[in-house]
């Protein structure tokens, strides 16, 4: 496992949408924006068991994710790895409550969901010398 640089977590750990690409039965990729947040060194994300995303990590565990800071649209971070647990029930509620409390301060509304959890292999970081 990769531990994410302090460069990478922070963009997690802030508001900023992430883009998650998991492989398509065809091979292809599947690229969606997700709220993720960072979870004892591990990225954490959920969806709806039966969304094309969920499918798609139970055939093949492999994902990309890139993020952009909202505030500077010109420093990003990418993360490679593997999902390496789905969380189901009132535990994967209380993770879902707390991913949707860093993006809206507010609990999810939707009772229902699983998290998966990201374990990093390859991490990047970069920040453009320009101004938005």
């Amino acid at each position: 496992m990769a531990e994410l640089p302090a460069e990478v977590r922070e963009l997690f750990e802030a508001r900023n949408f992430a883009h998650l690409a998991t492989v398509l039965p065809d091979g292809s990729p599947h690229t969606v924006p997700v709220w993720i947040r960072v979870e004892d060194g591990r990225l954490v994300f959920f969806t709806q068991t039966q969304s094309r995303k969920a499918r798609n990590l139970e055939r093949d565990a492999r994902v990309a994710i890139s993020i952009v800071d909202e505030q500077n649209p010109y420093r990003s971070a990418w993360v490679r790895g593997r999902v390496v647990d789905r969380i189901e029930g009132e535990r994967a509620l209380e993770i879902i409550d707390r991913i949707s409390q860093q993006y809206t301060g507010a609990d999810f509304p939707m009772r229902s969901g699983v998290v998966h959890v990201i374990e990093a292999e390859r991490t990047g970081h970069v920040v453009l010398p320009f101004s938005h």
